[in-house]
């Protein structure tokens, strides 16, 4: 047996070698600048590549089957990554061979149908969620990483269908069961204000808020997707809400098509805040625009960059000359259902990097 004095000093000799070794580790694991998702065949992640030292961590969730969301946002991470230095991490909607699949069925379609996000667990490393789903059915516990978000006091972003993007939402705030649509964004879908398919939109800034930091450097707003409504006709969004961009409904689907005389403008794109269980208050932005060929105008690109500011509260950093174009080549396929037509087909993720 060793002495009470050998034994002593071999444990202080033992001590900066293990100090080192978790030091080494801490380092490692606390580096800002490397991005907090690991590589993986079931989601993208695109490093900051320019920015400031320690950067945010986006996560989009690209999950609904008509507005070709698998096209819009990896392209909209890229410009995140490349141009403004945010690290990102895009999650889709697979099949059960891991594609990336908008053709598989929803709820209505197949009772049974349940749908599956990989890497959900990543929202707790996430300093702002995008979501572009559409009636996605979830099991429960990838719910409950989805709902512990909204617990979380951490911004949100919904894009399209985003209001009715989650089925059986089974989430409650003080005992009170909350609709993702109204209560979280800010509207749920109530119908086409319009033709489905025929109109196109033009974004007006809403004049009394033309100053908001979202609305820096926006101009010349459309896309061809037709203008939803929100809330029951005659009413308006529900207070709290911000309205930033009306959409004005248009007789054709070119940008120089004449307004339909018959439809006013509504809510577009508007701004809100979210207290969930834990008494924590997130910034919220919605658009109703946002198909993959909306995001082919610069306008729309640019007022969703600025939302992204504004969500993480650095809006002081929204350059209104700030590059939103693309990196690399955007040609995204059309909306619609018609899946054989559209050449729609079920890719691994890694087609969309």
């Amino acid at each position: 047996m060793f002495s009470r004095s050998t034994l002593l000093f071999r444990i202080w000799l033992s001590v900066p070698v293990l100090l080192c070794v978790v030091g080494t580790v801490t380092a490692v694991d606390a580096d800002p600048t490397k991005h907090p998702v690991p590589e993986s065949p079931l989601w993208l992640t695109f490093p900051a590549k320019a920015g400031p030292a320690a950067p945010k961590h986006i996560v989009l969730i690209a999950a609904d089957q008509e507005y070709r969301s698998e096209c819009a946002l990896p392209m909209l991470a890229k410009i995140l990554a490349e141009r403004h230095g945010f690290h990102c991490t895009v999650l889709f909607s697979l099949n059960d061979k891991d594609e990336v699949d908008p053709t598989k069925k929803i709820r209505y379609d197949d009772k049974k149908a349940i749908h599956k996000i990989a890497g959900l667990e990543y929202l707790e490393h996430a300093d702002l969620v995008i979501l572009f789903s559409r009636l996605i059915s979830l099991p429960e516990d990838d719910l409950k990483q989805f709902t512990k978000y909204l617990d979380s006091g951490k911004p949100i972003i919904g894009i399209r269908t985003a209001n009715h993007g989650l089925l059986d939402f089974d989430y409650k705030v003080k005992d009170k069961r909350v609709d993702l649509g109204d209560d979280v964004f800010g509207g749920a879908f109530r119908s086409h204000h319009g033709r489905w398919q025929q109109d196109s939109t033009r974004g007006i800034i809403v004049e009394k808020n033309k100053d908001h930091p979202i609305l820096n450097g926006v101009q010349n707003i459309w896309g061809l997707t037709d203008v939803y409504r929100t809330f029951k006709e005659g009413g308006n969004l529900p207070a709290g809400c911000t309205s930033l961009v009306d959409g004005q409904p248009l007789m054709g689907r070119k940008q120089t098509d004449k307004i339909n005389p018959d439809l006013i403008a509504l809510p577009v794109a508007w701004v809100k805040t979210w207290i969930g269980n834990t008494g924590k208050t997130a910034r919220v932005f919605n658009t109703t625009m946002g198909s993959a060929e909306d995001f082919e105008n610069e306008g729309l690109r640019r007022l969703t960059v600025n939302a992204i500011y504004w969500c993480l509260a650095i809006e002081k950093q929204i350059d209104p000359k700030s590059s939103v174009e693309f990196v690399g080549e955007y040609k995204p396929l059309k909306s619609g259902f018609d899946y054989p037509k559209l050449k729609v087909v079920p890719h691994k993720p890694s087609y969309y990097k």
